[in-house]
């Protein structure tokens, strides 16, 4: 099969030809018909994640998968050959991972049947990101009028959490530089915008003089937010940022790591398959060119790059 993959760490990816991967009992073999970029995926081939998970080399990286069952392993009852199915690759390692044209995930986790209304490029580009993004909303469990400044809305998790937000009834404040990002973020949800690359603060209390209701801290200086942060408020982080990184003791923090169930998974792609939420890719590379996908979300890139996989 033809796979992104990885000699060693740091290191620049490049496409080769590996073994087919056959799946043990309780996986299943899918054959990816796309996938994304996510800044775990970007992290791992920067080494930023040695020694804190195993790395199996030849490594292949990626997380989100969208695609077809081609082979059902000993003791999987829920999928059968032939289904389309979406998540999110949660082996316990680095190696296996789904910029490829076939990768094994379990059964019982991670996965989740494609619904109709939902195209093959927006599952691969929906699991990681929109896991992270509802797990946040949740944690933060904003109520309708309160408002919510979202520090990173133009990247993937970010754009999602801010329609998640929206759909909630809530006020939000979103960061985004002049221009092309603020254009972004805009066509996704109605949002009130601050440049993060002026005084935040000074603009923040502009638009909430009395300080905002709760936090989603995706990029930034956590301690900076969570002192715009009224008492009482929270600060969910999936940088992190917990209750003993905050200089206050009248807020809450929570550290999010995206759990990526089937029953999230299924919430997300209803959202998307009745027009509640956009999935938003901007950018589509086929695999020969995921290198160059890497390169460009390095760059600074808005929303999702998306890797479709013949």
């Amino acid at each position: 099969m033809r796979a992104v993959t990885l000699d060693a760490v740091p290191a620049s990816p490049t496409v080769s030809d590996l073994p087919d991967p056959r799946p043990e009992a309780g996986e299943l073999l899918v054959r990816v018909a796309a996938s994304s970029i996510n800044g775990f995926d970007a992290a791992t081939i920067a080494g930023y994640v040695q020694g804190i998970m195993e790395h199996r080399f030849p490594l292949v990286p990626g997380k989100d998968f969208a695609g077809t069952v081609a082979v059902v392993g000993d003791g999987v009852t829920d999928f059968v050959e032939g289904d389309r199915v979406f998540g999110v690759v949660t082996k316990p390692f680095l190696g296996a991972g789904s910029l490829a044209q076939y990768v094994t995930i379990s059964a019982t986790t991670g996965v989740a049947h494609v619904p109709g209304g939902l195209s093959v490029e927006q599952a691969g580009a929906l699991g990681l990101a929109g896991t992270a993004a509802l797990d946040s909303v949740t944690a933060l469990a904003p109520a309708a009028g309160e408002t919510v400044l979202v520090s990173g809305a133009t990247g993937g998790v970010g754009a999602f959490a801010i329609q998640l937000l929206a759909a909630r009834g809530v006020s939000v404040i979103a960061t985004a530089r002049a221009g092309e990002e603020t254009d972004f973020v805009r066509g996704l949800s109605e949002v009130r915008l601050v440049d993060y690359t002026g005084d935040v603060p000074e603009q923040v209390r502009a638009l909430a003089p009395g300080g905002v209701d709760a936090v989603l801290h995706l990029a930034g200086d956590g301690q900076t937010l969570a002192g715009l942060l009224q008492p009482g408020g929270r600060i969910a982080s999936t940088l992190g940022l917990g209750p003993d990184a905050l200089n206050r003791d009248d807020v809450t923090a929570i550290a999010v790591m995206a759990d990526a169930n089937a029953a999230t998974l299924i919430e997300l792609a209803d959202a998307v398959a009745n027009g509640a939420l956009r999935v938003p890719v901007t950018a589509t590379y086929p695999l020969d060119h995921a290198p160059k996908a890497f390169a460009d979300f390095g760059a600074g890139v808005l929303g999702k790059l998306a890797i479709t996989i013949d």
